[in-house]
Formats: C-alpha cells, structure tokens, sequence
C-alpha cells in the first residue's frame, strides 16, 4: 500500500497521548495515526487485515496453545508443553507480510530445550513434515514451498494461493498450526509408534488442503 509524506498541525496534547498509545502498542506515531484515521474513514489498512487474520486464528486456536501478549500487528506468538519428561516448551511464531505477494507470511516452531537428544527429535519429525507437506503441495500445483531447518528451529513460509479472503487464510493458519501441534506432540509421546499413526495425519494434511492451501 502506496504511502506519502504530509505535514499536520496537531495539539500538544494529541501527540502526547498518540506517542503514549503508540509504545503501548509497540509502533510508531505516524502509524497509529494512520490506522486511526483509516478506521474513522472506513479504509482498509494492513493493520486492520492482519488484526482480522490473527483474530481468527485466535479463534481456532485458544483452547489449545497458550497465545502470548502482541507487541506487533504482524506477529503473533504461542506456546505449547510436550507431554515428555520436564514437559518442554514449543514455541510457535507466525509472521504476516504487510503487502503479500507470493507468500502472506511465515511460520517459526522452535523448541526450548538444550537437550540434544530432544533437539534431535524434533528435527526428525521436522525433517518428514517437511518432505510430507512439499511433495503433496506439489502434487496440487505450488513448487514455492520454502522452509529452512535448524538445531530445534523450523521455518517455512506460507504461500499465497490468492484464493482467500482474511477470515479463511486466519482459518486456514489457525487448522494448519493446530493439525502440526497435534502431530508433533504424538510424535514425541511415543517416537518409536509414530509410523502406526502416521497415516491419520498424512490424511489430515491432505484433507486441509483439499481446503487451504498455505
């Protein structure tokens, strides 16, 4: 979204309270007074449609993961606990893009822990869930499938398929993190039975992007 320079001649005391409001919400004068006009006037900003995507997202997934306290209007952070000894913690991270183009945003998982067998854990089952979700967002046409794979730290951009609006790609964001929580929890539950349940996800997988494509 195009934006320029203007001067405006405002109180003292406005500013006062715009700067106030503006550390609180962890941005910058010119941008809340930028959203608050929109807002007055019924335009659209990137704010307001990245505030209407993470709604829904907390929708889905409130009863689920533990949504952090936003200090930007383009990231949102949650956390689970592994059911596995001192219950580790996986960090969730989703980051939207002001203006997408071939991506709307990106999603970091990382784990919190400097055990290295559970580092090694979780980069397994990251190193299948990656080859799971290229090959069948292939199969339907997106060879755009980023990611990037660390110790304990998966990352992976999310594609714009250009066919939703902002409440389906918060739904669409919302299923995507609760159907991957759900696998690497019963992953680390009993690593060595994953493979008999293995087909139930793939499936679950499948079926969203029958749906969504993220």
């Amino acid at each position: 979204m195009k934006k320029s320079v203007y001067s405006l001649v405002l109180m003292d005391d406005v500013i006062r309270a715009v700067d106030a409001e503006a550390y609180r919400l962890g941005t910058s004068r010119s941008n809340l007074i930028n959203q608050i006009l929109a807002e007055r006037l019924s335009c659209v900003t990137p704010e307001m449609r990245m505030r209407e995507i993470f709604d829904s997202v907390s929708e889905l997934i409130s009863s689920s993961f533990q949504i952090q306290q936003q200090r930007s209007a383009s990231l949102m952070t949650m956390r689970t606990a592994l059911q596995y000894k001192y219950r580790p913690t996986i960090n969730y991270k989703v980051e939207l893009e002001r203006v997408p183009a071939d991506y709307i945003g990106t999603v970091r998982v990382q784990i919190r822990t400097q055990n290295p067998d559970l580092i090694s854990m979780f980069n397994s089952f990251f190193a299948y869930r990656i080859k799971l979700e290229s090959t069948l967002l292939k199969k339907k046409g997106f060879d755009n499938y980023a990611c990037k794979l660390d110790a304990g730290s998966f990352t992976r951009k999310l594609i714009n398929s250009h066919t939703m609006n902002d409440e389906e790609t918060g739904e669409a964001i919302g299923e995507y993190l609760t159907d991957l929580d759900r696998a690497v929890k019963t992953y680390f539950a009993a690593p060595e039975h994953f493979r008999e349940v293995i087909g139930q996800f793939e499936t679950a997988y499948e079926d969203m992007l029958q749906r969504y494509i993220l």
